[in-house]
């Protein structure tokens, strides 16, 4: 049986401390861990005003938060610093069904619902903009992306052999991987403003770590560096390109391209992902419309393509790789996720020259496939819907307070385990956010 080894692996447990370099626990101290599970693990929004309006930018530049979607914004929103942070909150778990399957090579999960602890993270982010002059500026823009972050307790469970315990039978069981960007940007516009192009070099840190896994030890190509070897360090860069134009009165188009990121690998966890521990982050296309139907009100309406197919440590299935390729090769078993399109819509209604008020909702089919949901307990990535409102409030005539919140009802992705075909694997989520911004402008 390809699978006889397995259960005679569940109880290694290899432990190490990580070594940091002090640039890397500045970066990290500074953009503590991004927690989240939106659209897959990219968030579905950047900045306040973007997120209280479903997350739409393309066409639709408001703060120094622009370079994020589409840096040709950028030459619009002025003179600016706007500080930010966010209180997330996911609340995810995993619920099992079914009778186990006992025979060997089979692996089946304790039945029974286990909830993920760690359901707070604080997210700051960061922008700055300057114009050079009437049709050039310069900005820099500090935020994250998503990420997964799971955190399954230790207990007791009837499908494990002696001493084994947990979700994976190896412990408590989880992943976090926290990305952070820094990124520069430069835009010019052109024809009395109508149109414009801008670019945004971006520099990436990624932080992982797992525990729990050591169970699949016997399908790793390198299982000293499988699990429980704390936070390990990532580093790349990519670059995104946009333009707006517009295309009549009032009524703007805009598009931009992220390239993949190109990260060097997580070597401490070379026999967990694909590729020896490569973990890029996948490209991306924005592309939105918005229209300002008159003084008072604006529309506007994005649509964003992830390609989480291109990044092999995601998108590989479960199976058949876990039969003919080990952990850490080339071709080894990944998360399954598919690509991930989402559509934005959002509206924003200037009350006086003090309130201003949004609102929007966004829409994408969730990644993982009902096929996928074992590995996926380490990362629930289901989201679909995105229901968001806020405000900006003046305080004077160079600041302003904004605040945002999104609340993403809960959805669950039902399959069988694929290692206990009797067994039916539920993985659930809701999300909150809340979100305050101050803005000055210079």
């Amino acid at each position: 049986m390809w699978l006889k080894n397995f259960n005679s692996s569940r109880s290694k447990i290899i432990t190490r401390q990580p070594s940091l370099s002090a640039s890397v626990v500045a970066m990290m101290l500074l953009f503590p861990a991004v927690s989240q599970a939106t659209n897959g693990y990219f968030a579905h929004g950047y900045g306040a005003r973007s997120k209280a309006m479903g997350g739409v930018g393309a066409a639709f530049p408001q703060d120094a938060m622009a370079a994020a979607v589409n840096p040709a914004g950028m030459v619009f929103v002025g003179n600016r610093l706007d500080l930010e942070i966010e209180l997330f909150s996911p609340r995810r778990e995993y619920s099992v069904q079914g009778t186990p399957t006992m025979a060997q090579g089979a692996f089946p999960l304790n039945s029974g619902t286990v909830d993920s602890g760690s359901n707070y993270f604080p997210i700051p982010t960061i922008g700055l903009n300057y114009k050079l002059d009437a049709n050039q500026s310069v900005g820099l823009t500090i935020f994250g992306n998503g990420g997964m972050n799971t955190n399954y307790p230790d207990f007791f469970s009837q499908t494990c052999p002696i001493g084994g315990s947990g979700t994976f039978c190896a412990g408590r069981t989880g992943i976090d991987l926290a990305q952070a960007f820094i990124s520069p940007s430069y835009a010019h516009s052109f024809a009395n403003n109508k149109v414009s192009v801008g670019i945004a070099p971006i520099f990436a840190v990624q932080s992982f770590k797992a525990r729990g896994l050591n169970s699949f030890g016997a399908f790793s190509s390198d299982p000293q560096h499988l699990s429980d070897l704390g936070r390990d360090y990532s580093y790349g860069g990519g670059v995104r390109v946009g333009g707006l134009v517009e295309i009549l009165p009032r009524l703007h188009l805009g598009a931009s391209y992220k390239s993949r990121i190109f990260m060097t690998p997580f070597n401490d966890y070379a026999g967990l992902f694909a590729e020896q521990g490569d973990f890029d982050i996948p490209e991306s296309i924005n592309a939105g419309l918005a229209w300002d139907i008159n003084d008072s009100i604006t529309a506007a309406f994005d649509v964003e393509h992830i390609r989480y197919s291109s990044i092999k440590s995601v998108h590989n299935p479960l199976l058949p790789n876990l039969q003919t390729a080990q952990l850490g090769n080339n071709q080894g078993a990944g998360f399954g996720w598919k690509d991930m399109t989402v559509f934005k819509l959002g509206t924003q209604w200037k009350q006086n020259k003090n309130w201003t008020w949004r609102a929007g909702v966004s829409y994408g089919e969730q990644p993982i496939p009902k096929s996928q949901v074992l590995f996926n307990v380490l990362a629930p990535g289901v989201q679909e819907w995105h229901l968001t409102t806020g405000f900006s409030r003046t305080l004077s005539d160079k600041d302003d307070l904004s605040f945002a919140f999104m609340y993403s009802p809960n959805k669950t992705v039902s399959g069988a385990n694929p290692l206990s075909p009797s067994q039916t694997i539920d993985l659930q989520m809701y999300q909150l956010s809340f979100q305050l911004a101050w803005s000055r402008r210079f």
